[in-house]
This record gives C-alpha cells, structure tokens and sequence, in this order.
C-alpha cells in the first residue's frame, strides 16, 4: 500500500498565508545555518540571524499587505453583488401621451419632449402670413396630478368590474348568479370592451362590498362587516380570471378610520383595491338610505393615504382608490383631493337613468370636478327604467370625455 500523499494546504486565505510564512521561515532558517557554517570565522553569528530576522519580518508583512488588499477588494465585491437592482422606473412620456388620448386630445395640440420623458399642451398657435399667433385655452382634461410609481394599472389599462354582495340579490350581479355564471358574464364584459378599443388591455374586476350600510343600529354604526371568508371568496373568484378585486366600503354612521384597517390584510395583496361610497357615509346623524350621505377631501385624502402607508410598508405596486359619486353634495372640496404616487384615484359616476341623463351627471360631476382618473357606472336594470332607458354600449360611453378608465356594472 502506497502511503497517503501529504495533505495540501486549504485554499482559504488563511491556509495559504500560513504555509507561505511556513516555508519562508523554513527557508530562512537553512540559509542561516548554512551561511552560519560557511562564515562562522568570517562573520559573526549575531549579524547573520539578524539580517535573517528582518528579511522574514519583513516578507511577512508583504504578505498580510497583499492578503488584506485583496480581501477588501473581494468585500467591495461582494456588496456590490448583494445591492438589489435599481427599480423600474415609469415611462412617463408614455404616461402622459396616454392620459391626452382618454381626454381626446389632438396630438398636434401636443408639446412631445422625448428627451425630457414629458407632453404638454401648446397654449399658443403659431402666427402665419395671414393670421397671428392666438392663445388656447388647457382643457380640464387630463389632469396634472403626481406621477405614480411603476406598476400603476392606469392609464395603460381599463379595469371593468362587476358589483354587489353575495348575500343579496338586490345589491348587484355578484350575489344574482352562481360564480361560473358571474365570471363567464364578466369575461364576455371585458371582450365586448377591449372590442371596442383594441389599444386599451381590459382587467376584469370583482368590487365587493366588504362593508355595507344597513337600516338598523348595529350597536349605533348602521354597517355590516362581512367575514373574512366571504371577501377570500371575492379573492379567489377574481384569481379565476386574472382578475383584480376592489373592496367597497359604506361607513354608514361609522367612519372610515374604524372601518378600513380590519381589511388592511386584504388591502396588502397586490391585486386588492378600494371603494369608499359617500352616498352611505351619514354625517348628519341619519339612518342610511333616508338621504345621500357625503364625504369631504379630508375623508378621501384619509383613504389615500392608508393605502399609501399599505404599499411602502409591504413593497408593492400602487393602489387604486375608487370614490363613487353622482351629485355635487356626495363629494366636497374635490380640489383639496391629492393622488400620491402609491395611490390612483378614479371618481366614478355611479348614478342610474336614460343615457342621457347619464352623460349630463357625468359631466358636471365628473368633468366639472376633475380629480384624476374617471369612472362610469352601467346598472343592467335601472338604466332600462322609464321609456328612454336602456343600457349605454361601450362605444357611446368611450366617446365622453374623458374616457372612463374604470367600468362597473351593477
């Protein structure tokens, strides 16, 4: 049997320092003795080990400078690895000529500044031989409110949700079908839609009210909590259709700042946003439904920044807040309202009649008070009541200004 060879030394840093001092000090002493034996009459053997002393002091501090500078070099190396990429960032001259065409805005009314990722509104004409230059007036629309953060789902995308509760059939198509009824409906929805604008992908949505205003006290707020499982349910039936959810909440005689954080586990998935509904929220001290309650700046900007607070501390995409209106007194103070980089905010026209009693709400409400985003309501019965109703198309509904970004059908 051959003996076993002697082991290498480690390949770490240390190991290799170590057998470098090793056979240096061993060399080193051979040399000694042997200089020692050849000149021991010529030179005296203190001068000899002292020379031999400082040439190996001396090797072994190269040794650690070079085994120290390589060692920081390898740590610069490995932080640099361990820095997360930089985030994607928006593309805000995209951004900006999308939100001109929901404002059906001339792009030869356009200043484009691709090098400054920018579009504005050219407010004056250029003269020509027979006229001179004229000023225009900068339409309500779009709205310069702050960029959101990558990820938004608006304006590159329009979401068409459908409404209501499982547990009634009176509040919306949610609770009149079975599940595969409802999705295959809304599927069809969203197809008819991305139809009739092929350049606008369609997000199917499920708006669920998690929180509903009721007639009796419950111990003096006059809402209904649903449970965690009904709203799961709302959660898995949009993951279905790679759909998102939109959790509507009516405070009824309660407040948002008591009714929004127990759905804050909810609001922490990435696909799950927020409705508040000022036709519920009874500021006056009355029962729900005995007169249209009303919300203020403060209450929505109270909205927005909850959600704001959702998704820095849980790193995600931006939120989309949806504030359902359809007279001037549901929402005040609408210039006071600030969308935030982690906030979307749609104000949605959610009154029911003939079309056009739909199109004049909708401007004075909607155009008139620009917020950011715009919304539109369809209801599969209302809308048909009276001898002039029946139910706007999509075509005819894209033709307002602006383009509505969020769809719902009640």
């Amino acid at each position: 049997m051959r003996p076993c060879p002697p082991r290498r030394a480690s390949g770490s840093g240390i190991g290799n320092l170590r057998v470098m001092v090793g056979k240096l000090f061993l060399n080193t002493k051979i040399n000694a003795t042997f200089l020692t034996m050849k000149n021991k009459r010529k030179k005296p053997l203190f001068f000899i080990k002292l020379a031999s002393g400082v040439f190996l002091v001396t090797a072994v501090l190269v040794i650690v400078v070079v085994y120290a500078g390589n060692r920081v070099q390898f740590n610069k190396f490995s932080e640099m690895a361990a820095e997360p990429p930089p985030k994607p960032k928006l593309d805000t001259l995209a951004y900006d000529l999308k939100m001109y065409e929901i404002a059906h805005v001339a792009t030869s009314s356009l200043i484009i500044s691709p090098s400054a990722g920018h579009v504005w509104f050219a407010t004056t004409t250029a003269g020509t031989a027979s006229s001179t230059p004229r000023h225009i007036k900068v339409p309500l629309w779009p709205v310069r409110a702050t960029y959101p953060n990558y990820g938004a789902l608006l304006p590159f995308n329009r979401i068409v949700a459908f409404y209501g509760n499982f547990y009634s059939t009176q509040m919306g198509i949610l609770g009149e079908f079975p599940e595969a009824e409802v999705l295959t409906k809304l599927q069809a929805q969203a197809a008819a839609w991305f139809a009739a604008d092929p350049d606008t992908p369609v997000i199917p949505a499920i708006e669920y009210i998690a929180v509903t205003a009721q007639a009796s006290s419950h111990g003096g707020t006059y809402r209904s909590r649903m449970p965690d499982s009904e709203i799961q349910k709302a959660v898995d039936m949009a993951a279905k259709i790679k759909g998102i959810v939109i959790l509507d909440a009516q405070d009824g005689k309660s407040t948002l700042a008591d009714e929004l954080p127990p759905l804050g586990p909810f609001l922490k998935l990435p696909q799950v946003h927020l409705a508040i509904d000022p036709e519920f929220s009874m500021k006056d001290g009355r029962r729900p439904g005995t007169v249209i309650g009303t919300m203020d700046a403060g209450d929505v900007n109270y909205a927005a920044n909850f959600l704001a607070g959702i998704v820095k501390a849980n790193d995600i995409p931006p939120k989309i807040l949806i504030v359902h209106r359809f007279t001037d007194a549901m929402v005040t103070g609408y210039k006071d309202i600030k969308p935030l980089p982690e906030v979307q905010i749609v104000m949605d026209m959610d009154g029911w009649g003939p079309p056009s009693l739909k199109i004049k709400t909708y401007r004075e409400e909607i155009y008139n008070e620009p917020v950011q985003f715009a919304g539109f309501k369809l209801f599969y019965k209302n809308d048909l009541r009276g001898p002039y109703g029946r139910l706007m198309t999509p075509s005819e509904v894209l033709k307002l200004t602006p383009a509505p970004s969020f769809i719902m059908y009640q």
